[in-house]
């Protein structure tokens, strides 16, 4: 199982008229996360779609636990559970500065070639770098 960490400062103009973090705010926190999670891995979203593939959201979960505030250091926790095929679900968990549990859900997304928008396995670069983390 692959996991990474990705930390994320809440801004003002994410907040809303409480202060809390805007719900619909959580979709982009969990895209930074997905980009970075696999950026830690050595994979390149920006290479994949030079190379005729593109992952466009299938679905997307979230359950609010806890407000996050204005100014907190929020660490998003990205865990790919299992191999991808034509498909790759990512779950995360959104933790504050006390490591309580604010936020968690998951994103599917599938692998399309660019040019036609007909579904393909994944590049052979992606899963060669995921593969040693499923054993």
């Amino acid at each position: 199982m692959f996991t990474s960490e990705t930390q994320i400062r809440v801004r003002y103009a994410e907040t809303d008229q409480m202060g809390y973090v805007y719900y619909g705010n959580y979709a982009m926190y969990f895209e930074v996360a997905r980009v970075e999670s696999l950026r830690a891995a050595g994979f390149s979203y920006k290479q994949m779609e030079d190379d005729g593939v593109i992952m466009p959201v299938l679905e997307l979960h979230t359950q609010f636990v806890r407000p996050g505030k204005y100014d907190e250091l929020l660490t998003i926790r990205t865990t790919i559970p299992e191999m991808p095929g034509i498909r790759i679900r990512f779950d995360y968990e959104v933790v504050n500065e006390k490591d309580e549990t604010i936020t968690k859900g998951w994103t599917t997304l599938t692998f399309l070639k660019k040019d036609s928008h007909r579904p393909c396995r994944p590049p052979q670069y992606l899963l060669d770098l995921l593969q040693p983390y499923f054993p």
